[in-house]
């Protein structure tokens, strides 16, 4: 654990940002060489230019990447520190490549004091006596402890006064948000991703266009916006965490985990109280400061000696005092778990072992195997939560370890479900307790995760409101179950899939088709593909009308002895094959009415969908596909009503926010994952045989796209 370290309040950065003075440093024995100043136009003219020209490979923290020189941290103050300014000018006129901008002199004078107010340089009154000249024979000033001290370089020049409204979030702003606001992964504890603003509505969605847009580095990430009293906040890759001015675009703070592990993809930060909770790519679970990105707590997650490969992939879920986070652990021996920490000190509270440990509930069903050999049991996504229960939902993922389960040993007592996998579990917060589970598809041979996002709905069924925690699985098949005791309601199947043959109306049993055996001896088409005909974009859930609305894709594989790819462990390959009747179209919207148990209306499009789906109160649906394109359909209808061309993929979960009365709509592009790849991999084969349009312009690479009403 690391000891929160003394923090200066804002006055106090304020302070000290505004007067720290560039002094001479020593050039040889013989002389003193003058010290490189700027201005704060240039240092703002600087900031403008590089987000349009050199963002995009240095990444908005400045971090670089490869072989991409990093401009920012220790190690850009050790290398330049005092070093001459007509060296670094030269390197800098290499930015970018072939100067296809047409940058001149002034351009690149503006941006080294944009470099240089980065690492926490002050910069001198806006006097041409102050205005940095690239021409002249100064050298760097020392940067060595604007890099290090803690976040203080990386309080942008007036941000305190933005930073000043951020008031503590409460559970229950988690549990109602202010319309204003999008405080979780989904904006609320109930997963829903409805917002209740409306003034971007089918009326006026026409005027809707571009207010800003922020480059990010582009990289292997699903990042969800958080905002909050006006300030956005932004976990982007690698392992950085960004405050951002809603309005504008302009950067707050930064703070960056240091790491000498491979970056890895996840899916967003939490905010509660006075703190951002961030997960890392080296499993690490940090608690910044929101007003100043300064680190609280720092909270390293324990594993076996020997066993790597562990990944934090969902947003941390914050519960009262108790931050829980999930463990993906693919086909590491023993499985995952969920752990609940301590908010204030990042303590370890509880752990529950989505896998069962011998002497544990569930243990007698994998097969007799010791718990060396299970595996499995990830944990992708972000709970939910219902405050009068006090009861927090997670899905678990199957095993990828599947050819010693496949066939039962016929011991007594002993069977080959293999939970908690394709499991909705209910645990108490406070405790980690397990309350109830639901099995939807035991023992998976198929990799048909029921992994993904638990909603909490109230909805009418068998003429009584119930609440639910629905979710769909890869399948396209949607179970809801009672939220109190995990009682099995009801299913829905959107026609996609041909392994599942029946549901137990009582139960929710699925009965297997034969045909679909994974040891087969001959190729078959299967339907859906195991890249989910349902994946990791989330459902919005409109409460009003009580209408789910779904991201989905169609396809199938053929699978039999050989093939491009193998599933799991039973031997079966596959390649990607076309559902018979996609006529072409790879991507639907559907609808589903869950008060009366009925399908809405289906939008069907050719690209696949990647985003999530939002829902307004302004009567529309937001989604965006493959082919870069986002679109606003009539929750009604499913009539596309507008739709505006990105410069790239969109994967990021869309929000909607207000500030001070204008409604905005947020995205990433980008900022991709092995989900976005499979999907874009398998549309390239069927694009040309099929007709489809394909997207070939040049990428724009990782940014945040922000659009509002045209005024």
């Amino acid at each position: 654990m690391i000891d929160r370290p003394n923090k200066l309040s804002l006055p106090s950065i304020a302070a000290l940002t505004l007067s720290v003075l560039l002094m001479p440093i020593a050039g040889n024995a013989q002389d003193a060489v003058e010290t490189a100043s700027f201005t704060e136009a240039q240092a703002s003219e600087g900031k403008l230019t590089f987000d349009i020209n050199c963002a995009s490979c240095h990444g908005v923290s400045l971090e670089g990447a490869g072989v991409i020189p990093n401009l920012s941290g220790d190690s850009f103050a050790s290398k330049w520190s005092g070093a001459p300014l007509n060296e670094f000018a030269t390197e800098l006129r290499q930015m970018p490549p072939g100067n296809a901008s047409g940058l001149d002199e002034q351009d690149y004078a503006a941006l080294a004091a944009y470099i240089l107010s980065f690492s926490g340089i002050a910069a001198a009154p806006n006097t041409a006596g102050n205005a940095l000249s690239l021409q002249s024979a100064a050298s760097l000033p020392d940067m060595t402890d604007g890099a290090t001290t803690a976040q203080l370089a990386n309080i942008a020049s007036g941000a305190v006064e933005v930073l000043e409204r951020l008031t503590p979030v409460t559970n229950d702003m988690l549990n109602n948000p202010p319309a204003e606001d999008w405080l979780l992964w989904q904006r609320s504890y109930d997963n829903q991703g409805y917002s209740s603003l409306d003034q971007i509505n089918r009326e006026t969605v026409s005027d809707l266009a571009l207010s800003w847009r922020m480059p990010l580095q582009s990289g292997d990430n699903n990042p969800g916006p958080i905002i909050h009293d006006g300030i956005m906040f932004l976990f982007t890759f690698p392992d950085t965490v960004l405050a951002i001015d809603a309005t504008n675009g302009s950067l707050l703070w930064r703070y960056q985990h240091e790491s000498e592990v491979r970056p890895s993809q996840k899916k967003g930060i939490a905010l509660h109280g006075d703190k951002v909770y961030v997960p890392t790519s080296d499993l690490h679970v940090l608690a910044l400061e929101a007003v100043s990105g300064e680190l609280i707590w720092d909270h390293e997650i324990e594993t076996e000696p020997g066993l790597e490969g562990y990944h934090l992939r969902m947003a941390p879920f914050i519960v009262g005092d108790t931050v829980i986070q999930g463990i993906t652990s693919l086909r590491i021996a023993k499985g995952g778990w969920i752990l609940g920490l301590d908010s204030e000190t990042g303590a370890q509270k509880w752990r529950f072992n989505t896998i069962p440990r011998p002497g544990e509930p569930g243990e007698n069903t994998w097969n007799g195997l010791p718990i060396e050999e299970r595996s499995g049991g990830s944990v992708w996504n972000a709970g939910a939560y219902d405050e009068e229960l006090n009861l927090v939902y997670f899905g678990v993922a199957p095993s990828y370890d599947t050819a010693p389960l496949q066939y039962p040993v016929n011991i007594d007592g002993i069977n080959n479900d293999a939970l908690y996998t394709n499991a909705t579990i209910a645990l108490n917060p406070d405790s980690g307790e397990l309350v109830w589970y639901y099995q939807h598809l035991e023992n998976d041979q198929w990799d048909l995760d029921w992994a993904f996002e638990r909603q909490i709905v109230s909805i009418p069924f068998e003429g009584e409101s119930r609440k639910a925690v629905v979710n769909m699985g890869k399948l396209g098949i949607l179970d809801a179950v009672d939220a109190a005791t995990g009682e099995y309601l009801f299913s829905m199947d959107v026609g996609l899939q041909n392994i599942v043959t029946a549901i137990d109306p009582e139960t929710g049993y699925k009965t297997i088709n034969a045909y679909t055996d994974p040891q087969l001896e001959e190729t078959r088409l299967i339907c859906s593909t195991h890249y989910g005909t349902k994946s990791w974009p989330p459902a919005a859930f409109n409460p009003n009308t009580k209408r789910l609305y779904l991201p989905l894709n169609e396809g199938c594989i053929e699978a039999g002895p050989d093939g491009r790819y193998q599933v799991l462990t039973t031997g079966m390959q596959f390649r990607e094959a076309l559902n018979p009747d996609s006529n072409g179209n790879m991507g639907r919207i559907q609808a589903l009415d869950l008060g009366k148990q009925e399908f809405d209306w289906l939008h069907r499009q050719p690209s696949p969908v990647i985003s999530s789906i939002l829902a307004t109160a302004g009567g529309l649906v937001f989604a965006g596909d493959l082919n870069r394109v986002l679109k606003a359909l009539d929750e009604n209808t499913g009539e596309v009503l507008w739709e505006t061309a990105l410069d790239d993929v969109p994967s990021s979960t869309i929000v909607s926010y207000a500030v001070e009365g204008i409604q905005y709509l947020a995205i990433v592009v980008g900022q991709t994952g092995y989900h976005v790849n499979d999907w874009s991999r398998m549309y390239d084969i069927f694009a040309e045989q099929e007709g489809m349009p394909v997207n070939d312009s040049p990428k724009g690479g990782g940014a945040i796209w922000v659009f509002t009403l045209q005024q």
